[in-house]
């Protein structure tokens, strides 16, 4: 799948798609609302945010399974390779070849009265048949890519019979099988112990470089976020609420939802505090959502015009690396400087400065002519060696992480980059 049919424009293009719940005798529930991405080719764009912030929802629909439900009405453009995706039978011809997905719940994804030989075959069919014998080592081959080392076993196996992070792996070659040209990936590596999550970046990342594979992950853990990421996407009760490159979103965070989301990173050096800082209350019920901004509620810079005013994005939905620059090599990883957040080094900032142009709730000011959100005064730099990249139990050990990226580097330099 490379770009639209003029050869200019996104993989997968989604432009103000709403999801709505519609329940008899009551009230029907904004699951998404008006949310706005693109995913281009060889590029990895990671959704974020807390759960029920519409991330799983949002990558069914693309998938066109949210569509299947009678009671579900789902409004907006889903454009891939610039054609308008609008019925199941469109859906359908991509799905499972084109279009893959890695579902965040593997024990209830895969069929439990199959052997996952033969669930992966049904998968590698969908590109075109083989005979049996090619056929076989390639479901090895597969399981193998994903560090599975008795393919054999596996492929005779029920998925009962295997533990949860082995069938998260099985359902990463299953969406891998038939080499889809876009991958939407709900979690995928949660249920995995860090050396094996390292190993499946890598491979998502060289799938990404060889065939030109275009990737949306969904993850909690913002040290993947920081690593895979070309752009990152945040979501907040249903809305995109902030995308930029991950640079910009993890150094100057334009959203206070952004902000409390990395405030509330616990660092790995400097003073430990009483108390780990946390954004106080939950995301909000979609059938009790407040008035104007979603997050105001929470918001320690809230005033009363966020009670009114509802910004559609804090950033575009859009945002790029500049022009001329490939993805992966305009992209940045997180360093063992410094790492910068506006106002302050705690979760909650500081009150609301509205004097001198600032953005009101995070003290950021756009740059004069450009429109990009840049740090205020009272920017504090962050000591952090790492701290991005080691924050959570999921987060893929110092040590293969490390390995990565001087692979990562030396395959750039090959390149040219």
């Amino acid at each position: 799948m490379g770009e639209s049919a003029d050869g200019s424009g996104p993989l997968l293009e989604i432009d103000r798609v709403s999801v709505t719940l519609h329940r008899p005798g009551a009230s029907s529930l904004p699951l998404v609302r008006e949310a706005t991405l693109e995913v281009r080719a060889g590029e990895i764009v990671v959704l974020v945010g807390e759960s029920g912030s519409g991330k799983s929802v949002t990558v069914r629909t693309l998938m066109g399974l949210m569509q299947l439900d009678g009671d579900v009405e789902v409004g907006g453009s889903i454009r891939v390779d610039g054609v308008e995706l609008s019925s199941d039978d469109q859906f359908g011809a991509l799905r499972g070849r084109d279009l893959a997905m890695v579902f965040q719940e593997p024990m209830s994804s895969l069929d439990p009265v199959f052997t996952v030989g033969s669930q992966l075959t049904e998968a590698l069919r969908r590109r075109g048949r083989l005979d049996r014998q090619a056929e076989r080592e390639r479901l090895r081959e597969l399981l193998r890519e994903v560090g599975i080392s008795d393919p054999d076993r596996v492929l005779r196996s029920y998925p009962h019979q295997l533990s949860g992070g082995m069938c998260q792996r099985v359902m990463i070659a299953a969406a891998l099988a038939a080499r889809p040209r876009l991958l939407l990936a709900d979690e995928p590596t949660t249920a995995l112990d860090v050396t094996i999550q390292a190993q499946i970046l890598d491979l998502i990342d060289r799938l990404r470089i060889e065939a030109d594979l275009g990737v949306l992950l969904v993850t909690h853990d913002l040290g993947v976020a920081a690593e895979v990421a070309d752009r990152v996407v945040v979501m907040y009760a249903g809305r995109v609420v902030e995308t930029a490159a991950p640079s910009t979103v993890f150094t100057r965070p334009a959203h206070p939802y952004t902000q409390g989301l990395l405030g509330s990173i616990p660092l790995i050096t400097g003073p430990r505090p009483d108390r780990l800082p946390a954004i106080d209350g939950s995301v909000p019920d979609p059938g009790q959502l407040p008035s104007g901004c979603a997050f105001h509620p929470r918001c320690p810079r809230a005033d009363a015009q966020c009670a009114v005013e509802d910004p559609r994005s804090w950033r575009s939905a859009t945002a790029r690396p500049p022009a001329g620059i490939p993805a992966r090599r305009a992209s940045w990883r997180p360093s063992r400087t410094t790492h910068h957040l506006p106002s302050n080094t705690r979760w909650p900032p500081g009150p609301s400065r509205r004097q001198g142009g600032h953005d009101r709730s995070t003290g950021i000011r756009p740059e004069p002519g450009t429109g990009v959100a840049q740090p205020g005064r009272g920017e504090q730099a962050l000591p952090g060696p790492n701290h991005l990249q080691s924050v959570g139990a999921t987060c893929c050990a110092e040590g293969g992480r490390r390995r990565l990226g001087e692979h990562r580097r030396g395959r750039d330099v090959r390149a040219g980059g």
